[in-house]
């Protein structure tokens, strides 16, 4: 009941406010915003993949239009692909309200409103590159520069998040010079493998377009391209499994017990499972949906590395003390102390 009335009291007084006092948001509902965007922009990337794999990526064979009209003829290939643009819209207005709500946050941090902005500008340069996906027919450089750009733009989600959910300025020294080094390259090794991973995927019998219609596909090593590429992939990923060991056994002795939640612990885990699936997926000839599972391991994945980064916090130097305590939370009071 007390809840009901100090709700009824804060919606009445807002009522005269200027717009912009009533899209004020506190700290701890900003973290809710910032999670949103970066799971909205995760999930994109998924049915971006089921276009592909339903052989639906020339559905719409214009751009913006679908078929010259502003709404898709009814055919269940148009349907889906102009279905993922609707999706991208809504998911691009979705992370504009977060970047106009970074600016409205109170207090304000500038940090947040940069990374909050990007999230929109990215999904644009997303729907621009798209439009030249399908103007040249699915071309593979196209289709690896569409999904790396995802991956490029979740960088800035994972951080949003990151530096929403703690205190400005509250990145610890906690951990050594080699350990934290060690995360870094690790998580370029991941960024490496999924790159190698668009080019099997470049080279491999999904290339987004029906049966009839002339796709091109990386053919730079002949008839042998995706086997190939996809030995690459995996020599990459073994790669980038075996420094994820490297630094999970550095990370947990220097620690001196193993923390099964902490972020690279959950990334080995994660990581061996995609491996498995990999072996399993390759050995079956690449079925859609086991690629589709593939695509969306990789992608969590890459959260994880990118978290795992984030939580490594800054490498301690000859003068610093270690922090070993977790940074702390947002908290409306402290950070107005600060202001």
């Amino acid at each position: 009941m007390r809840e009901r009335l100090r709700y009824e009291l804060r919606r009445r007084t807002r009522r005269g406010m200027p717009l912009r006092e009533r899209l004020e948001v506190t700290p701890e509902q900003y973290v809710y915003v910032a999670w949103a965007a970066m799971i909205l922009l995760a999930v994109i990337v998924l049915t971006g993949a089921a276009v592909r794999l339903t052989n639906s990526g020339l559905g719409c064979p214009t751009w913006p239009r679908c078929s010259g009209k502003v709404y898709p003829p009814d055919q269940t290939h148009a349907l889906i692909e102009f279905s993922n643009r609707v999706a991208s819209t809504l998911v691009g207005l979705a992370v504009a309200v977060g970047a106009i709500l970074a600016l409205t946050r109170r207090p304000f941090r500038r940090d947040l409103a940069i990374l909050a902005w990007l999230l929109p500008l990215g999904v644009v340069a997303q729907a621009v590159l798209g439009g030249y996906t399908v103007r040249y027919d699915l071309a593979p450089g196209f289709v690896m520069a569409h999904f790396s750009l995802s991956m490029v733009i979740l960088i800035a989600a994972v951080a949003l998040v990151w530096r929403a959910s703690y205190e400005g300025g509250s990145r610890p020294r906690r951990n050594g010079r080699l350990v934290v080094w060690m995360t870094r390259c690790m998580v370029a090794l991941g960024g490496l493998t999924i790159f190698a991973g668009t080019v099997a995927t470049g080279a491999g019998p999904h290339s987004g377009g029906v049966t009839g219609q002339h796709v091109k596909r990386l053919t730079f090593k002949g008839p042998k391209t995706l086997e190939w590429a996809v030995n690459q992939h995996a020599t990459v990923g073994v790669l980038f499994g075996i420094v994820l060991i490297a630094t999970w056994v550095v990370k947990m002795r220097k620690r001196g017990s193993v923390d099964v939640f902490d972020p690279l612990t959950i990334l080995g885990v994660a990581l061996a499972g995609q491996g498995l699936l990999g072996e399993v997926q390759y050995e079956l000839k690449l079925p859609a949906g086991m690629v589709w599972l593939h695509v969306g391991m990789a992608t969590t994945i890459w959260l994880l590395a990118l978290w795992a980064w984030a939580d490594i916090g800054r490498p301690v130097g000859q003068s610093d003390p270690v922090d070993t305590a977790r940074p702390p939370r947002v908290s409306v009071q402290r950070e107005l102390e600060v202001v």
